[in-house]
């Protein structure tokens, strides 16, 4: 459980504070409009009202009581750089801020961001790699180099388990979950026998993957 301030409700801050509060974090939000966090009242650890540009506003909040501030400010890029710059100035300790272009990031990480998000660029390129691989589910990038790929199994797989796979040798791969029927398995046992409309979930280099995937009929 964390402690986590989120500033600014709009969609996507509604969005990432009930997921927040379903994996049993504690929330505060604030916005300066009070009809942005209304409904959440009764969810939340702390919802307040207020004007994140204003220091006193801000001070009042208790900022280095947070293990983690998420500037959800993406309406006006420049309230998002002066709320950035302040929460970090008076005490933050790890602060992410949203950008829609590489140089609003970098921006914000000159003036305060530990980490920058681009929701909007973020869910296009995750949605543009799924529909243009075949036998893909779902897929979250990690890095340039890594992603988390949900695919089918390999039809010679049915009745074996990991271990007699050998999933991880012979394709350089690291099965993190298995999604068998209603379940979702994580990080599941050497000895999980695969059964025939298992779907995995692999970390993996794109091209690790891609072996995998040419197998699948």
């Amino acid at each position: 459980m964390k402690s986590i301030l989120v500033i600014g409700m709009g969609k996507f801050g509604h969005h990432l504070v009930n997921k927040l509060i379903e994996l049993d974090n504690e929330v505060m939000i604030i916005d300066v409009n009070e009809d942005h966090i209304r409904d959440m009242f009764s969810k939340v650890t702390s919802a307040r009202v207020g004007d994140c540009t204003n220091p006193e506003v801000l001070k009042s909040l208790g900022l280095r009581n947070f293990d983690l501030i998420i500037v959800c400010i993406a309406e006006n890029f420049q309230n998002s750089l002066e709320v950035t710059s302040l929460v970090k100035e008076l005490g933050g300790k790890y602060v992410i801020s949203m950008a829609s272009r590489d140089i609003q990031a970098k921006f914000l990480l000159k003036n305060g961001a530990d980490e920058v998000l681009y929701p909007d660029r973020d869910v296009a390129y995750n949605l543009a790699a799924k529909c243009s691989a075949n036998h893909v589910f779902d897929y979250i990038k990690l890095t340039d180099e890594y992603s988390i790929y949900e695919i089918p199994i390999v039809e010679s797989w049915v009745g074996k388990s990991i271990k007699e796979v050998n999933v991880r040798a012979e394709y350089n791969v690291n099965i993190i979950g298995i999604v068998t029927g209603e379940e979702t398995i994580i990080m599941p046992s050497a000895d999980y026998i695969f059964h025939e409309y298992d779907h995995i979930k692999v970390l993996a280099e794109k091209e690790c993957m891609e072996r995998i995937v040419k197998k699948i009929k």
